[in-house]
């Protein structure tokens, strides 16, 4: 019989308990996978929002710890525009609130002026004007769910708006929402005169660092957003998912080393006198060892297969959520899996240490004696 002949054998011997194993370690993956794939997500919508409107970068306030807790004050964006380098601003205050059906609409206010100059792609209607206080712009996504074309009224927390226009928008919490006059999102919201963020606009040949890191030292107590990752300075929500990932993560090969370890270990009793014979006939230590790794190995891939796998599954009913779909796009990306694969790996390698320790130093004699 072949080396992996013998290996499949002896994981066949036991099936139960080694598909027991194998679930265990599996439903740890499908956690680590469908965590991944949605804190990506969130991470990839919200770094396309960073940069909406042809936005080199954004600020928000420090501290703040959601994103649409943020607040500065409108009488800082003509300092902002002060500040060398900086071509344009644009203050956006963003709203979650309630729309028909649901719970997480997002609304965002501005002026006439600033959607103007950063317009989103209209496919119907038109934008809002200077002094409108009750038109609205929905994203076609927002219009489809909503059943609304232009020139309805549609509900938005509770207040009567006109559609005037529908938009698309790469970004999915803007084409899942609506765009409305600054001055009413800031009543609806009790915000007074103040925005979420203001998003920035570099001089050609400026440095979006450079001209990140001057704002930040000249205004107080605002941040510099520019990519995704670091949407978690004023989003504690990012933070908790990050940290949920590597607790789950650390979970899973502590959990999974014991079932690895507990299936190797019994395996190992069980074929004390067939270890014996293997030894009496010529077998190495590191053979042996090498036979009980690889035992491990295969568990655990199998295991990361139906893991991933199970992980797509349950992505994609999360996402038959009405109230999901409108804030997160998934992002099955590769990294995702190869962090499962490699958290496999380590869950395989952490259970059979000890069990292959055990089993290299059984000496022939010791072994065959063995009952």
């Amino acid at each position: 019989m072949s080396f992996l002949g013998l290996i499949a054998k002896n994981l066949l011997r036991q099936r139960v308990r080694a598909g027991l194993t194998t679930v265990g370690i599996a439903l740890g993956i499908t956690t680590i996978v469908t965590l991944g794939v949605i804190t990506d997500g969130f991470k990839s919508t919200a770094g396309a929002f960073v940069t909406s409107g042809g936005a080199d970068f954004m600020v928000a306030q420090e501290g703040a710890a959601d994103m649409s807790f943020s607040i500065i004050p409108e009488s800082v964006i003509p300092e902002i525009a002060a500040q060398p380098g900086v071509e344009s601003v644009r203050g956006a205050l963003f709203h979650v609130t309630r729309a028909g059906s649901n719970p997480f609409f997002f609304l965002l206010g501005v002026t006439a002026a600033d959607v103007g100059a950063a317009a989103p792609r209209l496919v119907e209607g038109r934008l809002f004007e200077a002094g409108a206080e009750r038109d609205v712009v929905l994203g076609a996504g927002a219009a489809a769910d909503l059943g609304v074309g232009v020139g309805e009224t549609v509900e938005i927390d509770d207040e009567p708006f006109t559609v005037v226009g529908v938009y698309e928008s790469d970004v999915l919490w803007e084409e899942s929402g609506a765009i409305a006059p600054l001055a009413t999102v800031q009543r609806i919201a009790n915000r007074g005169e103040a925005v979420s963020v203001v998003h920035i606009t570099v001089e050609p040949g400026a440095s979006v660092e450079g001209v990140a890191s001057a704002i930040e030292a000249a205004v107080p107590s605002v941040v510099a957003i520019i990519t995704a990752e670091d949407i978690g300075q004023v989003d504690s929500g990012f933070a908790l998912m990050d940290a949920a990932n590597i607790a789950i993560s650390a979970l899973a090969i502590g959990i999974g080393g014991i079932g690895v370890m507990n299936t190797m270990v019994m395996s190992i009793f069980e074929r004390t006198r067939e270890i014996g014979v293997l030894r009496a006939v010529g077998w190495s230590g590191w053979r042996v060892t090498s036979m009980i790794l690889v035992e491990a190995l295969l568990l655990c891939l199998v295991a990361a297969v139906l893991g991933a796998v199970a992980g797509v599954l349950a992505t994609q009913a999360v996402m038959q959520i009405p109230a999901v779909q409108g804030v997160l796009e998934p992002a099955f990306s590769a990294s995702v899996f190869v962090r499962a694969l490699v958290i496999a790996v380590v869950v395989a390698l952490v259970g059979a240490a000890y069990p292959a320790f055990r089993a290299a130093r059984l000496t022939p004699m010791e072994a065959l004696r063995y009952e």
